[in-house]
């Protein structure tokens, strides 16, 4: 596996401020510019490797892939987040060992990871135009038009771009509309872990809450209102009859005073 850096031995890296790993100083400085030079760790090597999968049954060639980096393993922590690599020939596919992964772009425009890039776009169009129907085929150059719109943007706002996104700007591409429709792949429902991250509430707490009238919804005062006013108008029914019968009770007893009373005589005329 040829390396166009034969005498790039070791490199020391920081981890910036948007969390990547950058190129701090390298032993070949005379070839190798370190101003914006990133480099992917280990955990981005192993994303990589798995995005890549599904591009083998549409001609991705695994050797493309490992000519355009030059590995790294860990030597020493420098501190104040920089840590020393040192070169291994290890494949980034293979080897057991965590490595970090420099891009190799010595020559930006025909180097190997200007040809990693060029594949990897032609293997997803490809892949894309297989599993959608689009109404007219998509092509590389589209795509790649798409993308290097998007990070001249970037560019303008004085952003450097990152290795690692340039790979996953092709590796994750849809058109405008496709976005997450890839086979296989399922949104998550709405559903899906709601509370789980929730803190559990004591008994007693809960009952607390329940009862602090500044936590209720008006829709829960209004319920609220409504049960009182039908327990009121229950009430007031309820007094209502009492009072009925009462009358009808008083009544009742006037007539049995006046059947136990003696009958008077008629008036004479």
């Amino acid at each position: 596996m040829a390396k166009s850096s034969g005498i790039l031995d070791w490199c020391n890296v920081r981890l910036g401020d948007d969390h990547n790993w950058w190129v701090h100083e390298v032993s070949d400085p005379v070839r190798w510019d370190v101003d914006g030079l990133s480099i992917i760790d280990p955990r981005q090597v192993a994303h990589l490797i798995e995005s890549v999968e599904p591009l083998r049954d549409y001609g991705f060639d695994q050797d493309i892939m490992e000519a355009a980096f030059i590995p790294f393993r860990i030597d020493k922590d420098l501190g104040s987040g920089k840590v020393r690599l040192k070169r291994v020939k290890d494949s980034i596919f293979e080897s057991e060992e965590k490595l970090f992964a420099l891009p190799d772009i010595v020559d930006e425009e025909n180097g190997p990871f200007a040809d990693l890039l060029d594949h990897l776009t032609r293997c997803r169009v490809k892949m894309l135009n297989d599993i959608f129907d689009f109404e007219q085929k998509l092509s590389v150059d589209e795509v790649e038009d798409e993308i290097r719109e998007d990070q001249n943007a970037e560019f303008m706002e004085g952003k450097a771009i990152h290795s690692f996104e340039e790979l996953c700007a092709i590796l994750d591409y849809a058109p405008a509309g496709w976005e997450g429709e890839e086979e296989g792949e399922e949104k998550p429902s709405v559903e899906e872990g709601d509370g789980e991250d929730l803190p559990e509430i004591d008994e007693e707490d809960e009952k607390a809450l329940e009862g602090d009238s500044s936590l209720k919804w008006d829709e829960d005062e209004e319920k609220e209102e409504e049960g009182d006013g039908e327990k009121k108008t229950s009430s007031d029914d309820e007094d209502d009859e009492d009072e009925d019968d009462k009358d009808d009770e008083d009544k009742d007893e006037d007539e049995e005073d006046e059947s136990d009373r003696p009958a008077r005589g008629r008036r004479r005329r």
